[in-house]
C-alpha cells in the first residue's frame, strides 16, 4: 500500500503549498487560473472518455462502442443521484465542517478535489498493481500529477483540497487490500466502462471551472455502478 500512502502525502503537500501560494493571489488571479486549470481538466477528461470509447483495428480504423452505455449511464445515475440527494448531502456535511472550522470554501474544494483524484483509471490501476504484484509506479506518476493539481486547486479553493487526500487514503486503499479479489471480477472491458463514465463526471467538474455551471457532479457518482450492473446482467446472460 506504499503507493497509496505516497499519493495522499502528495496531495497533502500540494494542498500545503497551494495554501500558502493563495494568501498572495489577487481575486482576478484566482478566476483566471480557475478557468485555464478548469480547460486543463475539460481536456485531459475528454481524452479519456475517447480512450476508453474507441479501439484501433488491424486495419487502422477506429471502431467506436460505449456511446450508449454512457449516455444510459450518466441518465440512470444522475437519476439515483437527484433522488438521494447525494450533492446536497455533501455540501451540507462541508458547511457544517465550515461553520465549525470556520472554513469559506471547504465544500467546493473539498468534493471538487476528491472526485477529480478518485475518479480515473489510474485511481483503479494503480492500487492493483499495488496490492497484487507491489509494483506501485502507476501510483507514483499520479502521485506527481495529483500533488501539481491540489496544488493549483488550493491556491483557488482553499483548505477543503488538503482534506481530500482523506477520501483517497480510504478508496485505494481499499482497493490495494482487497486487489486480489477485484482483478477477478474486474475485466479489462469493465474497466474501460467505468473509466469512460468516470472521465464523463471529470469534465463536467471542469465545465463547472470555466463558466461556474451548477451541474451537481457528486450526483453523477451513481453512474460509475451502471457499468458495473451492465457487465453483471451480461454475465449472466451467457450462462
Amino acid at each position: 500500500m506504499i503507493g497509496t500512502i505516497v499519493n495522499t502525502a502528495a496531495i497533502a503537500l500540494g494542498g500545503l503549498i497551494g495554501l500558502l501560494i493563495k494568501r498572495g493571489v489577487p481575486k482576478h488571479v484566482e478566476e483566471a487560473v480557475m478557468s485555464s486549470l478548469g480547460i486543463g481538466i475539460l481536456i485531459v477528461a475528454l481524452n479519456g472518455v475517447i480512450g476508453s470509447m474507441f479501439t484501433a483495428q488491424p486495419t487502422g480504423k477506429l471502431s467506436d462502442s460505449g456511446g450508449l452505455l454512457l449516455i444510459i449511464s450518466l441518465a440512470v445515475g444522475t437519476l439515483i443521484g437527484e433522488l438521494l440527494r447525494i450533492d446536497d448531502r455533501l455540501n451540507h456535511v462541508g458547511r457544517m465542517i465550515e461553520t465549525k472550522l470556520k472554513i469559506d470554501g471547504f465544500a467546493k474544494g473539498f468534493i471538487s478535489a476528491s472526485l477529480i483524484f478518485c475518479v480515473g483509471a489510474m485511481s483503479i490501476i494503480g492500487p492493483l498493481n499495488d496490492g497484487l504484484r507491489g509494483d506501485a509506479s502507476v501510483l507514483f506518476i499520479k502521485s506527481a500529477l495529483d500533488g501539481t493539481t491540489a496544488l493549483i486547486l488550493a491556491s483557488t479553493l482553499g483548505v477543503g483540497v488538503l482534506f481530500s487526500a482523506i477520501p483517497v487514503l480510504v478508496y485505494q486503499g481499499t482497493i490495494a487490500l482487497l486487489a486480489g479479489v477485484l482483478t477477478k471480477v474486474v475485466s479489462d472491458d469493465l474497466m474501460s466502462m467505468i473509466c469512460m463514465v468516470g472521465y464523463a463526471i471529470v469534465l463536467c467538474i471542469g465545465l463547472n471551472f470555466i463558466d461556474s455551471s451548477k451541474i451537481k457532479t457528486a450526483n453523477l457518482l451513481p453512474a460509475l455502478l451502471v457499468p458495473i450492473v451492465y457487465n453483471m446482467l451480461m454475465m449472466l446472460k451467457t450462462l
